[in-house]
């Protein structure tokens, strides 16, 4: 079967049943089958460069036509350089340990009993996201490594590009033998196929909403399956009188390096009333010099007729740009209840020389992560540690934080007698 030729799912409602049915034969495929599936994928991305990037080509000249944002644009865009990282975390992937089958001593016993828990599939994903073509392959791979089907929904301003990387996935899970069926994508074109798809909580284990907080709100008012939220933006950093103006510079501009989409990026600053307003104007001479725009509270604006006035509703929203809103409050208190009341709950940072203000922060702080003197930025593959990551979440549970390998697992508890009464 040739790439031009793999067919995509029809409709969401039988892309959702055979997803299930493969899901209950993939949950009990070796471990080594699924790397070199993963393997095989990434090849199957390298081998097909020139294809995806000229259907990738076509829709970026059809989204410019139709006057699509330009973060979409940024979003939308492969590079060469682009494909090539994706290819390496799914190479990364293949490399990992089988989380599936990890057996763990159970928190409790029963008497004359061997009692243990151990990770297991989820069953079925579904991702719904938006541009990002590249997100398809990641989230195939971190799917297929820990036995799950996945249904993919992209966006229509991506459909070649989607379309072209799905059918590579797919001919290279044939090759691997896994079952027909573990990683479907639904036409892009069709709106209505979300709203159909999002209701089969019969089969749909799991649903991934990624994009603009829009998507995600939609996503999660209308599913009647489980659906983890990913966030993207409106991070909050608060800057101390003890915390160094070189600290908050460097982690503001640092967490905006994520690319194409700088997920933990700072956009609000609270700063204590009492901070050197000569320390403020160095900051935000060296942030516009890097191109940002620059956005303050009222008392602000009064004292520095050169920022631009905040809006009321703009400390709730993400700017997903390089926006940066300040605001001046009178304590550490204040600043932590500011964070958790208008917060994406995803990232939040704390620059400060004082250990017991830091304690306070990352106590105090209701979000999944907390940052002291340390970026908060982003990246799908860290330098140290065995992990691909393929966004963050905000909602508090069990798969708050980075989305993982263990995200896409559940916990089994498995009871094994000796026939003693």
């Amino acid at each position: 079967m040739t790439l031009d030729s793999f067919p995509l799912a029809s409709d969401p409602i039988t892309a959702a049943q055979l997803a299930y049915q493969t899901s209950i034969r993939l949950a009990t495929t070796k471990g080594g089958l699924r790397s070199r599936a993963v393997q095989l994928m990434a090849e199957a991305l390298k081998q097909n460069q020139n294809e995806i990037l000229e259907a990738n080509t076509l829709d970026l000249e059809a989204s410019r036509e139709m006057a699509v944002p330009d973060l979409v644009l940024d979003w939308l865009k492969l590079t060469p350089e682009r494909l090539h990282t994706t290819v390496q975390l799914l190479q990364r992937l293949s490399e990992l340990p089988d989380p599936i089958g990890r057996v763990m001593t159970a928190i409790h016993q029963v008497n004359h009993c061997q009692t243990y828990s151990q990770l297991m599939p989820l069953g079925v994903i579904a991702l719904i996201y938006e541009a990002f073509p590249e997100l398809a392959a990641i989230a195939a791979g971190l799917c297929i490594k820990t036995g799950n089907s996945l249904i993919l929904k992209g966006g229509s301003e991506a459909s070649n590009s989607n379309a072209a990387i799905s059918r590579a996935l797919c001919l290279a899970l044939e090759e691997a033998g896994l079952p027909n069926g573990c990683l479907q994508a639904l036409p892009s074109d069709q709106g209505a196929s979300v709203r159909d798809l999002i209701v089969q909580d019969q089969y749909l284990n799991l649903i991934i909403p990624y994009g603009r907080p829009s998507l995600v709100q939609q996503i999660t008012r209308q599913a009647t399956a489980p659906v983890l939220k990913s966030a993207m933006g409106n991070c909050y950093l608060y800057w101390s009188p003890s915390g160094s103006l070189e600290t908050v510079r460097w982690i503001i501009l640092d967490s905006h390096q994520s690319e194409p989409d700088p997920v933990n990026a700072i956009e609000k600053v609270l700063i204590h009333r009492n901070q050197n307003p000569s320390s403020l104007t160095m900051l935000w001479n060296s942030l516009r010099e890097k191109g940002f725009e620059l956005r303050g509270d009222a008392s602000l604006v009064t004292e520095f007729p050169d920022l631009q006035l905040a809006e009321d509703m703009e400390w709730n929203q993400a700017y997903l740009a390089k926006i940066v809103a300040f605001r001046v409050v009178d304590s550490l208190d204040d600043a932590i209840t500011w964070i958790n009341l208008h917060s994406s709950g995803h990232a939040d940072c704390l620059v400060t020389e004082s250990y017991q203000e830091s304690r306070q922060f990352a106590l105090g702080i209701n979000s999944a992560s907390t940052y002291i003197n340390a970026s908060p930025r982003f990246s799908r593959s860290p330098k140290w540690g065995d992990s691909v990551f393929l966004g963050m979440s905000n909602q508090k549970g069990q798969r708050r934080g980075l989305i993982s390998l263990e995200t896409l697992t559940t916990m089994k508890y498995i009871v094994q007698g000796t026939e003693q009464s």
